[in-house]
């Protein structure tokens, strides 16, 4: 017969519950985890102690909720077991805004208080009054969970409507638990997502990024997102994605918009890449139903990575992601249709991509740039241009890229010109990293001293004609990646 491993903190708990009287189980994902032998992210017990008897009995912890959960401090060097939380058995009553329950009664039995829960691979619990714990003797299981594990299938407890009404932020919980777990999902419990998908508008935004980033960092990313969309949630997620249902490409893409954004995340997720990573690879064609012009094999989409990085940031936004991360998510979009071919771009060029994308960024993109490729099933990742490139930014890497990496600095340039700070500085110094960027021998405190004073006799207007120049000055792998999709376009 199975036996469990039990941390002693978790005995020592137990014991002291049950030593005055009361009754203690391991319950919920902390059983689940345990049966299938995952990591334990947190252990949770319940009891029918009433809140105020638990802090009686353990005066180091927390009761701030209206839920029955005391925080028990346990000082343990594991940080999942720093604090165990121990809840009241409890039953819930209606839920009027489709996520908290309008009232919470304190149950008498474990049985009463698993009845409640979502699904029923999260509706056991494991009797913790001895220390050899057995499956057989001490597996509180009366909604089959541990046949659902065993079978590898998700399944609400009870009516799959009513569980769905009372919290609809269990609908995505579904989809999420079936990529973590490589689980199906029921075929009742399917048609009850469907059905109740509406729901989710009731449901805060931050909500829903928790549940959406969880299932996006799983293994099974790829299965998640199209789940999402077969079962209608999508459109409350990110609805943008959509737009790509069924719209076709041209004579590079074998899939369709949305399936090859989908395949791109699932290369990402293969490669264990940042979560950063996975967003924009998901995300880095979502622009390409707006801009598309034409049909078949002959369509464009000029400028999509722009859209797109509009798109995506608008929908990050939306979800309340962390604003730096949305940032960097918009950053790598942007630049990942990036065109480098081996003697065709200068290392001039190869500095002013760097300058442009930031070499902190490199790696990610060239990480979405592999998700890209093989998301349109070509047979290589990383061929040997990319390669080739990896080595040109690795050659040119030290050289100044960035106006704090000019041998003359703002301040010393006011003191030259005896100005104050303001656009004028900003503009000379723009210019002189034009000159640095084609020419890195001439970051050179003489040299660039000496043009400064040049720069010093033009005018405002004068000096701020010449910065414009150079700003509209087309970075050369972008005059590339046009020239490049007018030669694949036949576009002149």
């Amino acid at each position: 017969m199975k036996e469990f491993s039990i941390p002693q903190e978790i005995q020592n708990i137990a014991e002291t519950l049950i030593q005055n009287g009361f009754e203690a189980y391991l319950v919920g994902g902390s059983v689940r985890d345990l049966l299938l032998n995952n990591p334990q992210k947190d252990w949770d017990i319940t009891t029918n102690a009433l809140p105020k008897e638990i802090q009686k009995l353990f005066s180091d912890s927390v009761y701030e909720n209206e839920f029955g959960t005391v925080g028990v401090k346990t000082r343990s060097e594991d940080p999942t077991l720093k604090v165990v939380e121990i809840t009241t058995f409890r039953i819930e009553g209606t839920y009027s805004d489709k996520r908290h329950p309008d009232e919470v009664k304190f149950a008498k039995t474990i049985e009463e208080d698993l009845s409640r829960r979502d699904f029923a691979m999260n509706a056991m619990a494991i009797n913790l009054k001895t220390k050899n714990i057995k499956l057989k003797a001490d597996l509180v299981d009366p909604h089959g969970g541990l046949e659902d594990i065993k079978d590898k299938i998700i399944r609400t407890v009870g009516e799959a409507d009513k569980r769905f009404n009372e919290d609809a932020l269990r609908l995505l919980r579904a989809v999420r638990f079936s990529a973590q777990l490589g689980f199906a999902i029921e075929k009742e419990t399917q048609k009850a997502i469907k059905k109740n998908a509406a729901l989710l508008k009731h449901i805060a935004e931050e909500r829903i990024r928790d549940e959406f980033q969880k299932l996006i960092m799983t293994s099974h990313s790829a299965e998640g997102v199209f789940a999402l969309q077969e079962f209608g949630l999508l459109e409350y997620v990110i609805p943008e994605l959509l737009e790509g249902v069924g719209c076709k490409q041209n004579k590079h893409h074998v899939y369709t918009v949305f399936e090859h954004n989908v395949r791109a995340l699932e290369y990402a997720t293969e490669k264990n890449y940042s979560l950063e990573v996975r967003l924009a690879s998901l995300l880095h064609d979502v622009g390409k139903p707006r801009t598309k012009n034409g049909v078949g094999e002959n369509a464009t989409f000029y400028n999509h990575e722009m859209v797109g990085a509009r798109i995506a940031k608008d929908a990050l936004d939306r979800l309340r992601f962390p604003r730096d991360l949305v940032q960097r998510v918009r950053h790598l979009i942007r630049y990942h249709m990036f065109y480098y071919n081996v003697g065709e771009v200068s290392e001039a060029g190869v500095r002013r991509f760097i300058a442009r994308v930031g070499v902190e960024n490199i790696d990610e993109i060239l990480n979405v740039r592999e998700a890209d490729r093989v998301g349109s099933k070509v047979p290589k990742a990383f061929p040997y241009k990319l390669r080739h490139l990896l080595f040109m930014i690795d050659k040119v890497r030290h050289d100044p890229v960035h106006p704090k990496m000019l041998a003359v600095k703002g301040d010393e340039i006011m003191q030259l010109l005896n100005i104050s700070a303001g656009p004028r500085v900003g503009d000379i110094l723009f210019v002189l990293l034009e000159e640095v960027l084609d020419d890195p021998s001439k970051n050179n405190k003489e040299y660039l001293e000496e043009r400064v004073r040049e720069f010093g006799t033009l005018s405002p207007l004068e000096l701020k004609k010449l910065a414009d120049e150079g700003r509209k000055k087309k970075d050369l792998i972008e005059e590339g990646v046009e020239n490049d999709m007018k030669k694949r376009y036949f576009v002149k």
